[in-house]
């Protein structure tokens, strides 16, 4: 370790701790932060990722989880969102495998012990990246791994289960970069050598991220960084002076006789190779997202776009610098568009800008090299892994997501502990804030009710509000936070359907109809709203719109067991074995097909359907009763004949 290293460990205020002490005391504190979270529900994005996933079912084949996305839905589909994730999927099915079906509780503890693991790893990394011993951990690096265990704006990828993305792309990525640094420990007399083989086990591990979430391949970029300034030992500031003002660069022998070439053409080749297959496995091409998604990036002006871009960039510098401000979800209004240059949040992208400027000033001028080397990386480690998020490659589905900030946590961290290492406050302040915050995402409730403070113009709080209290049969508040979504976004046309049944329930028709109308002129392929609008307009008896409505719905939903139930109701027998053909144990089908048969008098079918609805579901309303009269019928014919 450096005398300048020495002297930054001598000012932090820490005792000194060996390597297993130090690796405890933050993998205790890793779990303490979010202990609070292991038997929460599956909540928000868990729905569609988990409970629907039908990936993770021991009777869907394991061959599935390689051509569908992270939602299972097939990739070659023009709705599937892209998002490669298998290995992530697998360690979902595993927690249902063992836990023998959808029981949150495993699922939550195996977010918490990889992110304890993670949180330790840190330790590694921190020491390398400061100049320390693996084996004598320093007191700056403990301390800056110790902040990264207890930061909360992990609380999403650790409390929220589709986070282990996150969790194991970060455990992989860790991997990648103690593997390639592994290349260069040699003895003495080899010091200016490298083993291609652990750098090609370096990029295998990258791929192992990417597969796990496409963020693992920024991991190659913290790699050459490494091996730029450490290995190379190649000083940026001194080598753009010889650029500007000499005209010549470092001497090609020397970065021949370092091995720099070789291992820029490894990383670049292993790099461009992944990011070939991931193109070919998006099959159709990148996601379409809308508009409310992400609403810079379909702004026109391209200096409207890029203040934007930058504005949400400062927001999430905000997040890890203060992070009391955190919401499931940032998009439909919650971060109004900047369309102005007098709009008075410009300030807050100058300010970004000025602090990166000093930053980036100091990291390459500072005549301490200490400071010069963990400056360097700790901007490293905060941009890179961020630059997926960034908006500057390819548009993302989201405006803000506190989960992408897992990784850049890390040079944040870094950061902090070289200028406020003396706060050892701040731990305890962030443990409690983790702790508070991941209570919140213990349930549905909690975790969308928490955001109506937070962002109050976001159309999809109010959305997810009223859908919860409507799930737990509060139906008249429900309505409030759905007419609030609306109003807030006039076009989401998922809170006009869900607004529109339960007005319908309210017998409340004319003003149901005109809501689910409008969802479908919005939105022409709503299937769900072209039912719900048949449904309502044959209560109005309107039957001829209600089977033009119901056929709608099939059109755009070719296996729509429900619209086929309701349009069998419509017309009759055809349909309701349609139906079976896609749905053979619907009860209800096979109930009201034996209602059918009764009427008409084929009393042996009308027994049939009456048994196999009973199998399915001995409570049905009203097919027992409606069973016992056909019985006593057919008793009576055997008697007469």
């Amino acid at each position: 370790m450096a005398l300048s290293d020495v002297r930054w460990d001598q000012q932090v205020p820490l005792p000194k701790l060996s390597s297993c002490q130090s690796r405890i005391v933050v993998g205790l504190a890793a779990v303490l932060c979010f202990a609070n979270s292991y038997d929460g529900e599956f909540v928000f994005d868990d729905s569609e990722a988990i409970i629907n996933n039908k990936d993770l079912k021991p009777e869907t084949p394991l061959n599935n989880i390689w051509r569908n996305d992270f939602w299972g839905s097939n990739l070659s589909s023009n709705t599937s969102h892209k998002s490669y994730r298998p290995l992530t999927v697998l360690t979902f099915r595993l927690n249902y495998f063992l836990a023998d079906g959808l029981h949150p509780v495993g699922f939550h503890v195996l977010n918490i012990a990889l992110h304890s693991i993670v949180s330790v790893l840190m330790i590694d990394v921190f020491t390398i990246l400061i100049g320390g011993s693996v084996s004598q951990v320093s007191k700056a690096a403990f301390l800056a791994a110790l902040f990264f265990a207890v930061h909360p704006v992990h609380t999403e990828s650790v409390a929220g289960i589709v986070g282990r993305a996150d969790l194991l792309c970060a455990l992989f990525f860790q991997l990648s970069f103690l593997t390639y640094c592994k290349a260069f420990r040699k003895g003495k007399h080899k010091e200016d050598t490298f083993s291609v083989i652990w750098i090609v086990a370096s990029l295998v591990l990258c791929a192992v991220a990417m597969l796990c979430k496409e963020q693992g391949i920024t991991v190659l970029g913290v790699n050459a960084a490494f091996d730029v300034i450490i290995i190379c030992n190649i000083k940026i500031y001194e080598l753009s002076q010889r650029i500007l003002f000499k005209g010549k660069l470092i001497e090609a022998n020397e970065l021949f006789r370092r091995g720099l070439p070789t291992r820029a053409v490894l990383l670049t080749c292993g790099g461009t190779l992944l990011l070939y297959m991931r193109w070919k496995i998006m099959g159709t091409g990148p996601p379409a997202f809308t508009e409310v998604d992400n609403p810079a990036s379909f702004a026109e002006n391209t200096f409207i776009r890029a203040v934007n871009y930058n504005y949400y960039y400062s927001l999430n510098a905000w997040l890890l610098l203060c992070p009391w401000w955190l919401c499931f979800d940032w998009s439909m209004g919650c971060v109004p568009l900047i369309e102005s240059l007098l709009d008075w949040r410009i300030i807050w992208v100058l300010l970004l800008w000025i602090c990166l400027a000093l930053l980036m000033g100091q990291a390459l001028c500072s005549q301490d090299s200490n400071k010069r080397r963990n400056l360097t990386f700790g901007l490293v480690l905060l941009v890179v892994p961020f630059l997926p998020a960034s908006n500057l490659f390819f548009r993302v589905g989201f405006v803000i997501a506190e989960r992408v900030l897992y990784l850049s946590t890390a040079g944040y961290c870094l950061i902090l502990t070289y200028a406020l290492s003396p706060l050892l406050g701040l731990i305890c302040v962030n443990m409690a804030r983790c702790a508070f915050r991941s209570q919140q995402w213990r349930s549905e409730q909690n975790l969308f009710t928490s955001a109506l403070s937070i962002c109050p113009l976001n159309a999809k709080v109010h959305y997810n509000v009223g859908k919860n209290l409507a799930d737990r049969g509060n139906q008249s508040a429900a309505v409030r936070y759905y007419r609030e979504a609306v109003r807030l976004h006039p076009k989401y046309v998922h809170a006009m359907n869900n607004l529109g049944n339960i007005l319908k329930e309210k017998n409340e028709l004319l003003e149901a109809e005109q809501l689910l109308s409008k969802a479908v002129h919005i939105q022409p392929d709503f299937a769900a709203a072209w039912m719900n609008l048949g449904i309502v307009q044959n209560s109005l008896k309107k039957f001829e719109d209600a089977e033009q409505s119901y056929w709608n719905a099939i059109r755009f939903r070719k296996k729509y067991p429900d619209c086929y139930y309701n349009l069998g109701r419509l017309e009759s027998e055809g349909f309701f074995l349609n139906a079976l053909k896609i749905n053979p144990n619907a009860a209800s089908c096979h109930g009201n097909l034996a209602v059918l048969y009764h009427r008409w008098g084929k009393l042996e079918l009308a027994k049939k359907h009456y048994e196999l609805s009973l199998q399915l579901d001995p409570n049905a309303p009203g097919t027992k009763d409606n069973f016992n009269m056909l019985k006593r019928k057919l008793e009576q014919a055997h008697k007469n004949n």
